[in-house]
């Protein structure tokens, strides 16, 4: 009788093992791409580099103010994201915009794009400060996406995806940045990653 109890306890404990190994804590297909250093510059003029967000959750994407298509819509909808953040009272989460047209997209250009959108300026950074291809290598081996100015055009081809990392610095997961944004999930993956 007694074996059987601490058998009974034993697999108790082995399933909560279990339970809590891919339990609430996890965020879902978690991709885990770390990304390299950097240090570029914000729309302050400042510098700002990767360091800055160690021990954050962190929202990026990909956009540029010269834009005719996909980026208006994507920073109106991180926009959203930020001030939902707020609204549900969740601390320490950063929002980062790399341009990836950096010619063009000077400090006080990103600043003065970035201010039709109301956003909070204490929690979003809009990076430059950097070469059109450094940007476009940084985006295809760190983010696993395109960025890619043709030759004599003023557009910038590059993906629409809202990148969550956690305050590691890793790719969690990515969402579509453009259209039926999955607010609520994106919200639920911030409170795992801040829970852990």
């Amino acid at each position: 009788m007694k074996k059987l109890k601490l058998s009974a306890a034993a697999m108790i404990v082995s399933v909560s093992l279990l339970l809590a190994a891919c339990g609430p804590n996890k965020v879902p297909d978690a991709k885990n791409w770390d990304i390299e250093s950097f240090t570029f510059t914000d729309q302050e003029g400042e510098p700002f580099s990767k360091s800055d967000l160690k021990g954050k959750v962190w929202v990026a994407d990909f956009i540029f103010t010269n834009c005719e298509t996909v980026c208006l819509p994507m920073t109106s909808n991180m926009a959203k994201l930020q001030k939902r953040v707020h609204d549900e009272g969740l601390k320490g989460v950063e929002f980062v915009s790399f341009s990836v047209d950096p010619e063009e997209d000077k400090p006080g250009v990103m600043k003065e794009y970035a201010s039709k959108f109301n956003v909070d300026f204490s929690n979003w950074h809009f990076l430059t400060g950097y070469g059109q291809k450094e940007i476009e290598q940084f985006a295809m081996e760190n983010f696993k996406t395109i960025v890619k100015k043709p030759e004599d055009e003023d557009q910038v081809i590059h993906g629409t995806d809202f990148y969550l990392l956690d305050q590691e610095g890793k790719i969690i997961r990515y969402y579509t940045g453009l259209n039926k944004i999955p607010m609520d999930e994106i919200i639920k993956h911030i409170k795992i990653l801040q829970s852990n």
